[in-house]
């Protein structure tokens, strides 16, 4: 297995299922609807609903750094507000999150494996922690999610 190959394997058990930890960031948002995504059961803690958009975000930021774009998402952009919190609002979110990280994994899947020696743009880390960053991101943020889960319960 290459590096790129054990990356994307790691993307997808993060994302999807079959992780090492416990559920995925889908398994947890399974069965999530509008209302519990919207909910604050920590007032000062973002909601499950802003929590999803702040990590698409964040893999379309991946994804076009990967591109060679200089991104660094900050206030609004890092942290939309949901203006609408309607069930349609809410899986065009879901889709939204399935559809950016299909995109990311496919440029990952293309990325030839000398890239992941090279700086990211406008930054000082390869593009190989990056990555891996993104794992981590995922992983961080689906944790916070299970607890929100509990409180809106």
């Amino acid at each position: 297995m290459t590096q790129i190959e054990r990356i994307l394997d790691q993307l997808r058990r993060a994302f999807s299922g079959d992780a090492w930890h416990g559920p995925a960031l889908l398994e947890l948002l399974d069965g999530v609807d509008a209302k519990q995504a919207a909910s604050r059961p920590l007032a000062s803690a973002h909601s499950i609903w802003e929590i999803v958009l702040h990590i698409s975000v964040w893999e379309d930021a991946v994804r076009r750094r990967l591109g060679g774009e200089v991104v660094e998402p900050t206030g609004e952009q890092n942290w939309p507000t949901v203006h609408d919190t309607s069930d349609a609002a809410w899986q065009l979110a879901l889709q939204s999150l399935s559809s950016g990280h299909a995109a990311l994994e496919r440029t990952v899947a293309a990325l030839p494996e000398s890239r992941l020696a090279d700086t990211v743009p406008g930054n000082d880390y390869s593009v190989y922690f990056m990555l891996h960053g993104v794992v981590q991101h995922d992983l961080y943020h689906a944790g916070q999610i299970a607890i929100l889960k509990k409180g809106a319960s």
